[in-house]
Formats: structure tokens, sequence, C-alpha cells
């Protein structure tokens, strides 16, 4: 089976999707008000990419470029990503959805850094992921984990 992650388009579909996934909001909200005011279907850029299991939406992510200026979690600070909202329908969990996501969006080749919710921690340490020093007024109630591409352990090159 293959998993294609895919930019999701901005249309009234999978809006309908997005309702499926619990942490449904702000973002989802404000895109349909896009959508509205436009009436242009699969014409805006979304931050969401995802996975399809034939026609049914079953894992997704969020991706946003940050800008070096506003970074706080890399040394030297750094153009990165940050990824939210990783979520897989929970029929479909345990079935490396998850991870591909991930996979592509570390394929991008600059820092990712995300939030881990509850129990999510040992996923994101598996992906390579790693918590940054608690800076308390930065992570008021987050808890960043983050990833360099140059931190990739045991991928040497054959000499």
């Amino acid at each position: 089976m293959h998993m294609n992650v895919e930019r999701l388009k901005v249309n009234y579909k999978t809006l309908e999707e997005f309702k499926k996934f619990k942490e449904y909001g702000v973002q989802e909200l404000s895109m349909l008000e896009d959508l509205q005011e436009n009436i242009i279907e699969d014409n805006c850029d979304s931050p969401f990419y995802g996975i399809y299991y034939g026609d049914k939406l079953v894992a997704r992510m969020s991706l946003y470029e940050r800008s070096a200026k506003y970074d706080l979690y890399f040394d030297p600070p750094q153009n990165y990503l940050e990824l939210w909202k990783l979520e897989v329908l929970p029929d479909y969990q345990f079935k490396g959805y998850g991870k591909r996501l991930v996979e592509f969006a570390k394929g991008f080749g600059v820092p990712i850094k995300t939030n881990s919710r509850m129990k999510s921690k040992e996923f994101w340490e598996k992906m390579d992921f790693h918590t940054v020093p608690y800076d308390m007024e930065r992570d008021l109630g987050q808890n960043p984990l983050v990833w360099h591409p140059n931190e990739v352990k045991d991928k040497k090159p054959n000499s």
C-alpha cells in the first residue's frame, strides 16, 4: 500500500473531511471563511498535507514556514518549519501514516519544530526529535520538540 503525501486543496470537500479530526479549529474555520469570501475552489495554497486511503483523508498535518528572524529554537537562528496538527484517524493509527507525514516534512531539509501532545513524545523521539531546554518565556504551555537535518545519526555514506 503506498502512502502518497499530498498538499491538501482548500475546498468544501477537504473541510468536510477535516471535521473528523479532533484537532479541528481556528485554522480550518479561517480557511472556510476564505472559501466563502472567494468562492473559488482549490485556489489557495493550504498549509495542510495529508494522506488519502481510497478517497478518504486518513492522516494530516499542517506545515508553516517560519523565518530565521523569529527563530528562538535553533542556533544560529535559521528558517524552519513548524509542524502542527499531525493527526491520524483512530482506525488508521499505528500503520505508519504519521511516520510517513513526518518523513515528508523532513524532506524539505530544514529544521522542524513541533509540540508534543500527551502520550506522543515517544513517537517524536522515535522520529529523532528532541526536547529543547525549557525556556519559561518562550515555551508558555508548549512542549517544543525539534529536529535538525544535520543531526541525523548513523547515516554516514559508506567510505
